[in-house]
């Protein structure tokens, strides 16, 4: 069973729930990450709830308790992460046009994430944030870089945030109730990275996820989650629709500034007449 098979298995038998218990149903559904990864009495406090309650709902919903209701949803949010047979979707005879067609697909499914209202609630907390942190670790860490360059050139306070000589946990007691913080995570999850997210979240700061799907563990703290395919049979991931993530994003924000990011990119563009560092008679273009 599939995630979408899952969800709509649970709205169809929540219809007739009293109001009560089709909220806490309504939750369980729409924090799918958290019910599938997080223990009982974690998500019982979350939902000021007792554990009955929710072992309740669940039988409610079909399953003879909360721990198979878990059980379905972790098996389900995984299968997102690691789809069968990947390695048999391109064929060694048809190699480039196979890797297209991924490639093509996975840019399909993110642009069918994106919602106008997740996009806008971006913006809006982009511009409000004191400081925007970009968190990342290996692979995913190239896709967080880009934001911080995004954000840069904007004008915008930024901060990248690498394991280097400090580790995510340490940096990230800098994150402040005020700022920002976007994280980047594609397989294989880093423990690291949660519980730097963690940290930053029982500080109250807003937290937005780039991810491959609801199952990574930091997607139960994010204010706002963003999802790209990624799927790919060498280098672990793609990043082609990760970074299509980043450039909409950016993209639409530059324009939500206003004044002050048509401002930022023009002096970006001026940077461009310095001859010192490029050649004036190759169609500059910024």
């Amino acid at each position: 069973m599939n995630i979408q098979d899952l969800e709509k298995q649970i709205r169809d038998r929540m219809d007739t729930f009293p109001t009560k218990t089709r909220r806490v149903a309504e939750y369980l559904l729409g924090n799918s990450s958290e019910v599938a990864f997080h223990s009982i009495g974690e998500v019982a406090e979350r939902l000021s709830v007792s554990k009955a309650q929710l072992v309740r709902v669940a039988r409610m919903l079909g399953f003879e308790g909360y721990a198979d209701l878990k059980v379905v949803l972790k098996e389900a949010l995984l299968a997102q992460v690691a789809p069968s047979a990947i390695a048999g979707e391109v064929q060694d005879t048809h190699i480039p046009q196979d890797l297209c067609r991924l490639e093509q697909a996975n840019l399909e499914e993110t642009r069918n994430s994106l919602s106008s209202k997740a996009i806008v609630t971006f913006c809006e907390a982009a511009k409000k944030a004191d400081a925007i942190y970009c968190m990342g670790w290996g692979i995913s860490a190239l896709v967080s870089e880009w934001f911080y360059t995004r954000f840069t050139e904007l004008g915008l306070k930024t901060v990248l945030m690498r394991r280097g000589s400090v580790s995510l946990i340490e940096q990230s007691r800098a994150v402040g109730e005020n700022d920002m913080l976007i994280v980047c995570e594609l397989p294989s999850y880093v423990i690291e990275v949660t519980e730097a997210v963690e940290a930053t979240a029982r500080r109250g700061t807003r937290i937005i996820t780039l991810t491959d799907s609801p199952a990574a563990p930091i997607c139960g703290h994010s204010y706002l989650s963003f999802y790209a395919g990624d799927r790919s049979p060498t280098f672990g991931s793609s990043l082609i629709g990760p970074m299509f993530v980043v450039h909409v994003l950016t993209s639409v924000l530059s324009y939500n500034m206003g004044e002050q990011g048509q401002a930022a990119l023009a002096a970006q563009k001026e940077g461009l007449s310095d001859q010192r560092v490029y050649y004036p008679a190759y169609g500059l273009r910024y």
